[in-house]
């Protein structure tokens, strides 16, 4: 029997609804924040990720998918969104001189151990703000993250931020990381011995025990310039006016090679030892090295399979998903039957019929699967008085009706 590749999964009808509702918020929410949808592509030349992402992180040298074409061109599924975004924003001259605010949501790839919450074929949604360095829209991106969680009914998470720095900043920070964990070498698991040398940052990511004991060992020292030390100032100040709580975390870094000053994690107990559902931050630099002009940016992404289990039993869903069953007591009435579900249907009603011409009671049996908020049944004696009889499925009673007063009854 064919199965599914390892590391993905089918997203099926009995849980669709919290995917749906989830998505629904997010454009709910994003509208109101002033954010526009954009849609890239899936496949992307390669190098797009390489260069943007950083050839020595994770992603780029364990878990892209990468293949050549008929054309002989390195392609890759998109592991992540911010580069495809940005790419589209310089390819496609989006927003000129103004602030573009973009969202997305849709599938990434990443070759990684499938565990709780990722697969390799996972679901983000986030946004991306391009044009200003206002430490205010990093308040505002912050801010919007939050909000989005707390529509969904979530309330047991955590905002943690920092700042890498601008890119003076980013390498006195990385010398000085790289001078303190050299006399650890030896007791970093073997990634982080790689990391040490092509990207430290890494290290303070890592997930091993051992190496997060060595991590809490180690002093952090304000490396920012004053600029940088203002705009964490300011957007910590911001946060706390829009009644925000968080935590500053030092040693928080993000492990894409593009971020600079602020960074954000929003992370939730339940979900583990890997607890972040959101993360994101600055990165003023990533627009000028892919060619553009300098503009700085800032954004974050949601990992929509954390964040449904996380949403499990708090995320309110949409009630009966189906409007009307019609059910026959006898064969004769079936193509009556089906003349009603078309009028229920052109009258904007959702309306399903049985066509295996299986007993009422099989019939009722098939209206409580599909979770019908009401069944008309049509009866032989009932029918020729042009009279069907409406069940309420909800409060379990039931009334005949004219057959012409079926859609005003049901509204």
């Amino acid at each position: 029997m064919l199965k599914a590749l390892r590391g993905t999964k089918d997203i099926l009808p009995v849980d669709i609804g919290i995917w749906q509702t989830t998505e629904s918020s997010a454009r709910d929410i994003f509208a109101i924040y002033g954010y526009k949808e954009i849609r890239t592509p899936i496949i992307e030349e390669a190098s797009l990720f390489i260069r943007s992402i950083g050839d020595t992180t994770d992603i780029v040298q364990k878990e892209m998918y990468v293949f050549s074409d008929r054309g002989g061109r390195n392609i890759a599924l998109r592991p992540e969104a911010t580069a495809s975004v940005v790419r589209a924003y310089l390819e496609n001259s989006i927003g000129g001189e103004a602030l573009a605010k973009l969202f997305y949501i849709g599938p990434m790839f990443r070759s990684e151990r499938p565990q709780k919450g990722r697969q390799r074929q996972f679901y983000q949604m986030g946004v991306e703000a391009i044009g200003s360095d206002n430490p205010l829209l990093d308040v505002e991106v912050i801010v919007l993250a939050v909000r989005f969680l707390q529509k969904l009914g979530l309330r047991d998470f955590s905002v943690k931020i920092n700042s890498l720095g601008c890119e003076k900043d980013k390498k006195a920070i990385i010398k000085k990381y790289r001078d303190a964990i050299k006399p650890y070498l030896k007791s970093l698991c073997s990634e982080c011995t790689q990391r040490s040398k092509k990207n430290v940052l890494r290290v303070f990511d890592c997930k091993n025990e051992k190496c997060g004991k060595i991590v809490e060992n180690i002093k952090f020292e304000n490396l920012l310039c004053k600029g940088c030390a203002g705009h964490l100032e300011l957007v910590k100040k911001g946060l706390e006016k829009a009644g925000i709580d968080y935590t500053l975390e030092p040693k928080m870094v993000r492990g894409l090679d593009y971020y600079t000053k602020t960074v954000f994690e929003i992370t939730c107990p339940d979900l583990g030892a890997k607890d972040a559902i959101c993360a994101g931050g600055r990165y003023n630099n990533l627009i000028r090295d892919m060619g553009g002009k300098d503009t700085p940016a800032i954004g974050f992404a949601f990992g929509m399979e954390r964040l449904i289990l996380a949403g499990k039993g708090k995320v309110s869903l949409p009630g009966p998903s189906l409007d009307i069953f019609v059910a026959v007591t006898g064969n004769d009435l079936e193509e009556d039957a089906f003349k009603i579900v078309s009028m229920l249907r052109d009258k904007g009603s959702s309306c399903e019929m049985d066509y295996e011409k299986r007993s009422l009671k099989a019939q009722m049996r098939k209206a409580q699967r599909l979770n019908a908020r009401f069944v008309v049944i049509l009866g032989e004696e009932e029918f020729k008085q042009a009279k069907v009889i409406l069940r309420d499925m909800e409060k379990g009673n039931q009334r005949e009706v004219s057959l012409t007063d079926i859609p005003k009854e049901i509204k």
